[in-house]
């Protein structure tokens, strides 16, 4: 997909952020300017650490492939670090290539938070195995990143096929159907749903389309990394 497909500007709806306030590092503290081009909010983003993000419920595993067809345990996978994870396939028209710009987004944003180090890793996931190889996920993720760019690690996953992807897809929830086999673009019918990850691997929010907003995003993981500074 080329970059330079135009992100679908998107308003966020008026949010409640309640809670106690968890223990922050001043290194994850906001900047007093924004940086150029931030998004418009319909709402003013809290402090990072002035809310609390309750865990979900564990992120689920299952056997999946890298891009130089290694198999990984996704659980495994998913602990260490912070990590936003989404389900995505290369053929995609639409909602894919939208959402992983705004992936691409956030991980410049994070760029501002050198603390954050190798915190934070952001790992896509596709749900078309029969033609998203692992030669192809590495192709694609090329588009969005180069190795030894600076910017937070960003993993592009398949599966083996479909029996090894459907325990992961239910496990996440995600809803993939087939619409037209013929189409060129996959016929796949599906919602986006985006997962914030904690160290421990619990999740501790699911982002639709509406909310993936980098700096929405972004603000998240800081109060989820100031969290650590505090412990």
């Amino acid at each position: 997909m080329a970059r330079t497909l135009v992100l679908a500007s998107a308003l966020l709806a008026a949010a409640c952020f309640a809670g106690a306030a968890s223990a922050h590092d001043d290194a994850y503290a906001k900047p007093s300017a924004p940086p150029s081009g931030a998004a418009a909010f319909a709402f003013t983003l809290p402090e990072p650490g002035s809310y609390r993000l309750p865990p979900i419920r564990a992120a689920a595993g299952g056997q999946v492939l890298a891009e130089d067809g290694s198999r990984i345990d996704l659980a495994a996978l998913l602990r260490g670090s912070i990590t936003v994870f989404s389900f995505i396939y290369t053929r995609c028209a639409d909602i894919c290539p939208d959402a992983t710009m705004r992936l691409a987004d956030l991980r410049e944003r994070a760029r501002r938070y050198p603390a954050l180090g190798d915190g934070l890793r952001l790992v896509s996931m596709s749900f078309d195995p029969s033609h998203d190889t692992p030669s192809v996920m590495r192709d694609y993720g090329a588009l969005w990143r180069t190795s030894g760019d600076g910017g937070a690690e960003w993993r592009f996953l398949t599966a083996a096929g479909r029996p090894q992807l459907a325990p992961i897809l239910a496990a996440y929830d995600q809803a993939v159907a087939p619409v037209d086999p013929k189409d060129p673009t996959g016929g796949l019918d599906h919602i986006l749903r985006v997962f914030l990850i904690d160290r421990a691997g619990q999740i501790r929010n699911v982002y639709s389309m509406d909310f993936l907003d980098p700096e929405l995003v972004l603000t998240d993981i800081l109060t989820l990394a100031g969290e650590s500074a505090g412990d």
